[in-house]
């Protein structure tokens, strides 16, 4: 079973250390460069005119590898895995038109923000409700109208407000990452962090499912997550294919991944949170993601009630080149803080498992 796993982040990997150089040909022969604004740092004023909508990479390879390891291994696709993706195209679409209208249209702003939040609305909603239907034999469905951290906690807060929930979660996180893809590398390298992390849970949660209780040590430990093994499948193929994106996105980037890109990892990572029940516990782990959206928050609100800022630039990363940082050492940095996020939160993770136990 572990098999899939493997196979889809090795396949994720390959797909795009191959694929991404054809699509950044394919990118620069049309002429879908970046739009880098004047407000900038100046270091950035080079990056104009790098391909963007390099997401498009990622996304196919993550769906590739996901149906090849099944194809490989002759296990059926599950309703969670394909919802998580399904979440992952639909926000990715919506970027790819906000892109495409930055481009083609030569409109600096994208899409229309009514049009945008629409869209994001629209798939954000589509994803909660469908979460809540087809139980699986044990009467599971793939997402729980409960909150959760580690697990599901509390009492349940009905479909309606899930679904507000859900909605806020992924805006929040695609906005967050979004943000984040600022430098050369940063949101992808943070992002192979948090994938590998809950390719992690799935594996663990497989393990110690409730349905296999009658074989485990500590039944009262289990989870009861309806498909773990194949959102660490998902978590596998993203990690791999946004591996070999950041072999071709690190510094000096050939290719940017775009709000097509951004907006994708942000709800593709919100679905595998929801899905394994661990939605409070993923802004923990994609810390950084909520770090540098909250410096735009605070700067935002500073500037409107004071009139003073309180970085020299938002998000976060440029307030740090503006001091005289280089890209590469802001990078680095905020990698080693993403990296301290995740291991912050896997130990959680299992201090939760084993305080149970």
């Amino acid at each position: 079973m572990m098999n899939q796993i493997l196979f889809s982040g090795v396949i994720g990997l390959f797909l795009t250390l191959v694929g991404t150089p054809l699509l950044i040909k394919l990118l620069a022969r049309k002429g879908y460069g970046q739009y880098i604004r004047d407000d900038g740092p100046r270091e950035h004023a080079s990056k104009r005119g790098t391909p963007t909508m390099g997401g498009i990479a990622f996304i196919l390879a993550t769906v590739a590898a996901y149906f090849l390891s099944k194809v490989i291994t002759g296990k059926p696709p599950t309703f969670s895995g394909l919802l998580v993706l399904g979440l992952m195209v639909g926000m990715g679409l919506v970027g790819f038109l906000d892109d495409y209208i930055k481009i083609v249209k030569r409109r600096s702003l994208g899409l229309r923000a009514k049009a945008k939040m629409a869209g994001q609305l629209i798939v954000g909603i589509a994803f909660a409700v469908l979460a809540l239907m087809f139980p699986d034999a044990r009467g599971n469905t793939p997402a729980s109208t409960k909150l959760s951290f580690i697990t599901d906690f509390g009492w349940s807060i009905g479909p309606v407000l899930f679904v507000i929930w859900a909605l806020f979660m992924i805006l929040a996180m695609s906005n967050g990452v979004n943000l984040t893809d600022g430098l050369d590398g940063l949101a992808t390298g943070a992002s192979v962090l948090v994938f590998g992390a809950y390719t992690f849970i799935g594996v663990w949660q497989y393990q110690e499912s409730c349905a296999n209780a009658q074989t485990l040590t500590n039944p009262a430990a289990c989870y009861e997550v309806r498909d773990p093994l194949d959102l660490a499948v998902v978590a596998s193929a993203l990690m791999g294919a946004c591996l070999g994106f950041l072999w071709w996105n690190t510094s000096p980037a050939k290719i940017f991944m775009g709000d097509t890109g951004s907006l994708a990892l942000g709800g593709v990572l919100t679905g595998l949170a929801i899905l394994s029940r661990t939605e409070l516990l993923v802004a923990i782990m994609g810390g950084l993601f909520v770090l540098i959206t909250m410096s735009v928050v605070i700067q935002v609100g500073s500037f409107r009630l004071t009139g003073r800022r309180v970085f020299r630039m938002a998000p976060l990363q440029h307030h740090f080149e503006l001091k005289g940082w280089s890209e590469v050492l802001v990078v680095v940095r905020f990698w080693i803080i993403q990296g301290i996020c995740v291991i912050v939160g896997l130990g959680l993770f299992y201090a939760g498992w084993a305080a149970e136990k």
